[in-house]
């Protein structure tokens, strides 16, 4: 049986999107909320009922579902009464006075609020206007109550239509659909049909299944448009539409495939009798020349609504087992109708074939208006040693990015002083990038800005005060360009309201003593890894699983130039390698950690300066200094090609890192580790990661995988986080 939800998650969750702003009229039906609880990653869910009432009910309700997933889903919703909001009401009626002038259907205006104030209207009115995406209803109102209001105020097109897919389970007959997958039309719209309207009808349905089946499941789209007629066997008033509906549909499909090629695999054949479209007997006996085409159709699109949806609930209550879910088509993914008797598990299939097409299309990039959820922005700076790379995010969404080059010639009059002396020539270069993009500093609601070299701290988003400048300034811990990062936000925010942060800084530190302890008193371990990333990963997971990263337990590879490998245990950031001085496995440019004895002795050889070891510990060494090279790309040809010593260098550089990370296991404290998540510039070589999977097996979890670094995302991400009210920024220096 084909798993089409988790072929829909994988291609939502294939790349970062923002999420479309999904409106819940019904937000008090269990089945509802139970739906939206399996949602959170893909929409942002706005409920319009009284938050005290939906936590009420997900308590009484909802308990088999787990407290942390029901928690995720509330802390990422918003709740919204007609009765909060009486300003969009007023808009909403205004609006609606003049769509009826507009269509015929004049109405008052005390009329008209009354109409949108009702929660499935004010959910239809709130996408009409903008301020959100899609409204899903209709399992608790009556059709002429949401459904058809929804289509008469959210249709796109001349035409629309509502298709119905099933996959049907293995003890359905095989030989009838590839891969047990059908999908009917028209099973909810319209209830007359002219030969346009069966036409559009036609490549509307198949359009919709071409969006939502990989084309490695169903190379193509087949579709079957049925009559009691087969081919001119018959006459009446049902196979003349059809045959009317067939020679229309040519030009309307045409319109389709030059939208996207992707939707040349459809064919549409008609008028076909039904059992000479599902049975191969039926098409020998009623044609020489056996079926339209090789195998079984995959659409069924019939010449009217009582048809269509006749089956759609015949298959429903047959295969009670069946994955099944309607589409809307021709309302540009705006609306999802749901029937009365559907299920949990129907609801979140339709929600995300929605979702799923609603990115298809390729046109949707946000959601008009931020009512709900507003798009602060704030701009966030990673400064290089001879770059700074600057984004401005738009809530999630990164509008506009540009990494700063700053030439040898400019950089020439800080050459032989402290890196930190280069801020206010950053800022300059700054406040350009800005200009150029129409903003200035009044259009900021915050500025990020990459942690630097200072104290150890937790984890978390640190406002950035007098106390961390002068550290940073005194470069007591080290010279480093992540130094720039708070200092050129704090000079950019000088005498403004507007706040600067920093997020997760490399010294993140929340290891316990034990962590610490080596065998030399002198040499207490350190702890400086890639925590923004690290725990930007973490967190990704944490909601990919609608859950919390104070939840889970993982482990996180980030592997690029220099490798980290860390544990993070309900929250906490419990221990990692020191990846910046040369702990842990080698890496493209790092040695990782080395045999103490035969070290001691090359420090004391007269063979190298104490510069040139720094060098070769951290620059120069691994890979560089075992191959030549710090592009693993080369390595992985030069293995390919049969090169002996780059395939036992690239082998052992893999076993280093899982050896690190199974070695953590006893960090969570015999609890199970839900997943190893591998992440940096190396997580993206199949080869590698496939590998590492291979030798943590023996840890019994799953590995997933999230390549790059996505540091300017994890920096917005930490300012927004305060921004929208779901964490308050720390204090630096730490009390404790």
């Amino acid at each position: 049986m084909f798993d089409i939800e988790a072929s829909l998650d994988s291609r939502l969750l294939a790349e970062p999107r923002n999420r479309p702003t999904v409106m819940f009229p019904e937000a008090l039906d269990p089945r509802t909320l139970e739906a939206a609880c399996f949602l959170g990653r893909f929409i942002r869910p706005v409920f319009l009922a009284p938050e005290a009432e939906v936590r009420a009910l997900a308590a009484q309700r909802l308990g088999h579902l787990g407290a942390d997933r029901v928690a995720y889903t509330l802390s990422e919703s918003a709740f919204v009464t007609p009765e909060s909001r009486p300003d969009m009401v007023e808009a909403f009626a205004a609006a609606c006075v003049a769509f009826g002038e507009t269509h015929g259907r004049p109405l008052g205006f005390a009329e008209a609020r009354a109409l949108v104030s009702e929660p499935g209207r004010f959910g239809i009115w709130a996408v009409k206007l903008g301020h959100a995406d899609m409204v899903v209803g209709g399992a608790i109102h009556e059709p002429k109550a949401f459904f058809r209001p929804m289509v008469d105020l959210l249709a796109q097109r001349s035409v629309a239509c509502e298709a119905g897919i099933f996959v049907l389970p293995d003890s359905h007959p095989d030989d009838v659909y590839p891969h047990n997958i059908v999908v009917f039309g028209d099973v909810g719209v319209n209830a007359s049909m002219s030969p346009r309207t069966l036409a559009e009808v036609a490549v509307g349905t198949c359009a919709v299944a071409r969006d939502l089946i990989p084309e490695d499941v169903l190379p193509e789209i087949r579709c079957a448009m049925v009559s009691y007629s087969n081919r001119g066997s018959d006459e009446g008033p049902s196979p003349q539409l059809v045959r009317q509906a067939a020679e229309l549909v040519p030009e309307i499909l045409a319109e389709r495939v030059a939208h996207s090629p992707r939707y040349a695999s459809i064919h549409i054949r008609g008028e076909i009798k039904v059992s000479v479209a599902l049975s191969r007997r039926s098409a020998d006996l009623y044609h020489a020349d056996g079926l339209p085409w090789e195998g079984g159709p995959n659409v069924i699109v019939c010449p009217n609504l009582d048809m269509g949806n006749l089956l759609y609930h015949l298959y429903a209550t047959r295969f009670p087992e069946a994955k099944k879910f309607p589409v809307m088509f021709g309302l540009w993914f705006q609306g999802v109708d749901l029937p009365m008797d559907c299920t949990p598990e129907d609801i979140r299939l339709a929600v995300k074939a929605s979702v799923m097409r609603l990115h298809a299309y390729g046109e949707w990039k946000r959601t008009p208006k931020d009512t709900f959820f507003r798009r602060h922005r704030v701009l966030v700076l990673n400064p290089g040693s001879t770059s700074t790379k600057t984004s401005v995010f738009e809530g999630d969404e990164e509008r506009f990015t540009e990494e700063i080059q700053h030439p040898a010639e400019a950089m020439q009059p800080f050459e032989g002083k402290p890196i930190t002396g280069q801020f206010a020539f950053r800022k300059e270069a700054v406040l350009r990038f800005l200009a150029d993009k129409g903003l200035g500093l009044g259009d900021l609601d915050a500025v990020a800005g990459r942690g630097g070299l200072l104290r150890p701290i937790p984890h978390g988003t640190w406002k950035v005060g007098p106390a961390m400048l002068e550290d940073l300034k005194a470069g007591q811990r080290g010279e480093h360009a992540s130094n720039l990062g708070a200092l050129i936000a704090a000079e950019l925010v000088a005498g403004t309201a507007t706040p600067a942060y920093i997020v997760d800084p490399v010294v993140v530190d929340e290891a316990d003593p034990k962590v610490k302890v080596s065998g030399l008193k002198e040499l207490p371990r350190r702890v400086i890894s890639h925590a923004l990333n690290q725990i930007a990963t973490a967190r990704r997971y944490a909601e990919e699983h609608e859950t919390f990263y104070e939840r889970i337990n993982v482990i996180v590879a980030h592997m690029g130039g220099g490798i980290t490998v860390g544990a993070h245990r309900k929250g906490r950031y419990i221990d990692v390698n020191n990846g910046l001085d040369g702990e842990g496995p080698f890496s493209p440019q790092r040695t990782g950690t080395l045999p103490a004895g035969q070290l001691i002795d090359l420090c004391f050889s007269g063979k190298y300066t104490k510069a040139e070891l720094k060098l070769l510990n951290k620059g120069r060494g691994g890979i560089m200094d075992l191959l030549g090279t710090t592009d693993m790309r080369e390595v992985e040809r030069r293995v390919a090609a049969g090169d002996a010593e780059a395939a036992l260098v690239y082998e052992a550089m893999i076993y280093q890192i899982a050896k690190a990370i199974t070695a953590l296991a006893p960090a969570f404290d015999g609890a199970p580790i839900d997943a190893i998540l591998l992440t940096g510039g190396m997580a993206r070589s199949p080869k590698l990661v496939a590998e590492l999977r291979r030798l943590t097996a023996a840890l019994g979890c799953p590995v997933e995988v999230y390549p790059g670094e996505n540091e300017m995302a994890a920096l917005a991400k930490g300012a927004l986080r305060v921004l929208s009210g779901r964490e308050t920024a720390k204090d630096y220096p730490p009390s404790n």
